[in-house]
């Protein structure tokens, strides 16, 4: 590591502008952060994002107003010049699958490219989006390379802190969840490290590499993914013998050592995505993942059984299922949150289309404007009551907890069933549950 930028970037540290490329659920709050300690400029290409931040608002609903106002050294922009006073670059982009279920890279090596039009020596890019091992210095380093002239170790630096953001959570927030840190030299890993330290109230992990802190990130949530896979296939088996899930999980809950896990759709910007780049990368170096890979075919699969399920309901009480009208209440990846992000809710809903069921949609939590953009759906303001034939409790919002069983059936027909997905409602109010 040249010794003089490696100098020079301590002090950066300490001193000088940070960049946050992307102002979703991870990098708003990053930003938030940062901004009440020292300058930071919230870069985003989404224009109408910027231009809602600047007027103290955000839609996402993770950052509340009086947040936004203490960050008093924070500024928006959507103009890359204004990024070229930065000395740190933190990029938290977002990483999807694409439709065949392959990591697509596109917004990370975009946002790669606008960093490296102005990148200088000695500066410092620190990666946050999730990524499979090996992606920070195998594909987006080159890029960094490609656009700015700059020799990577010798000019500039890399890090990767992995986000732990948990959308919804007003409990965990981005200060009191301990941090893995990490960089692309010692001596820089040490400095990305005591950055984070700032804002971070619960300490930091410094990892040995960036590899290993991508490899600890991608593996958090496959770890989950793998675990309400086996939790959903119990549930499968104990419908077939006709005991309570719920009650199950209750009884074997009281040993100390066992895993809390419900059963569900697994959907989301992490859980359902995450494993994919796991598997990506270890099917390139000629292995073939098979525990990861079954359970996200089982989870894929349930909405798809939830259906089934109650389509058979439906039938044994002679309730016509061609036509029938079922009211879906919930549409986020989960409860009390607007993040509509690969929710796996839409597999009911397009599932049923098959039965030619007419679904509504009723989520006081969800965008309409974003549900109909991302998902071609519109909401139901309100439903009416003694109206659907079956009434399926999808997200656990505490609207719908709140309302109760009584309240829930008025908006069902006098025959009608009631499915639970989310054990929302006590045992005898509801007619299934997984």
């Amino acid at each position: 590591m040249n010794s003089a930028n490696a100098q020079n970037s301590t002090n950066k540290v300490r001193n000088k502008t940070i960049a946050i490329i992307g102002l979703g659920y991870v990098g708003l709050p990053l930003a938030v952060e940062f901004g009440k300690l020292r300058s930071v400029i919230g870069f985003d290409i989404n224009a109408k994002r910027i231009a809602e931040l600047q007027a103290g608002r955000d839609n996402t609903l993770e950052t509340e107003p009086q947040e936004l106002q203490a960050a008093k050294h924070l500024t928006f922009s959507t103009q890359l010049e204004d990024l070229r006073v930065a000395c740190i670059y933190i990029v938290t982009v977002p990483t999807p699958i694409d439709d065949h279920k392959r990591p697509d890279l596109s917004p990370l090596l975009k946002a790669s490219e606008t960093v490296g039009k102005v990148l200088k020596a000695g500066d410092i890019v620190i990666y946050e989006s999730t990524v499979y091992p090996g992606c920070t210095e195998e594909d987006c380093v080159p890029v960094l390379e490609k656009f700015s002239g700059l020799k990577f170790n010798q000019d500039f630096f890399c890090g990767y802190s992995p986000e732990r953001i948990n959308p919804g959570d007003k409990v965990h927030r981005l200060p009191n969840i301990q941090k893995v840190t990490s960089g692309s030299t010692p001596e820089v890993a040490e400095v990305v490290d005591q950055l984070y330290r700032q804002i971070i109230t619960a300490g930091t992990h410094k990892a040995s590499s960036i590899k290993v802190a991508e490899a600890a990130k991608v593996i958090e949530n496959t770890q989950r993914d793998v675990n309400i896979a086996l939790i959903n296939e119990l549930a499968l088996i104990f419908n077939k013998m006709g005991i309570d899930t719920e009650a199950v999980l209750q009884a074997a809950g009281s040993k100390w050592n066992f895993l809390p896990f419900r059963p569900g759709l697994v959907g989301g910007h992490c859980i359902g995505v995450d494993p994919y780049y796991l598997t990506h990368k270890a099917e390139s170096i000629g292995y073939h993942p098979e525990i990861i890979l079954a359970g996200r075919r089982l989870n894929d699969s349930m909405g798809a059984y939830v259906v089934t399920q109650l389509v058979k309901a439906m039938t044994r009480r002679r309730l016509q299922v061609d036509g029938a009208r079922v009211l879906i209440m919930g549409l986020t990846f989960k409860e009390n949150c607007p993040d509509l992000r690969n929710t796996r809710v839409v597999d009911i809903i397009d599932e049923l289309k098959d039965y030619k069921v007419q679904a509504d949609v009723f989520d006081p939590w969800a965008d309409p404007a974003q549900a109909q953009h991302e998902y071609g759906i519109t909401p139901v303001q309100q439903p009416e009551p003694c109206t659907y034939d079956a009434i399926v409790l999808a997200v656990a919002h505490q609207q719908f907890k709140t309302m109760g069983a009584q309240a829930i059936r008025a908006l069902g027909k006098p025959e009608h069933v009631l499915f639970d997905l989310k054990y929302l409602l006590p045992v005898d109010d509801s007619d299934l549950r997984l």
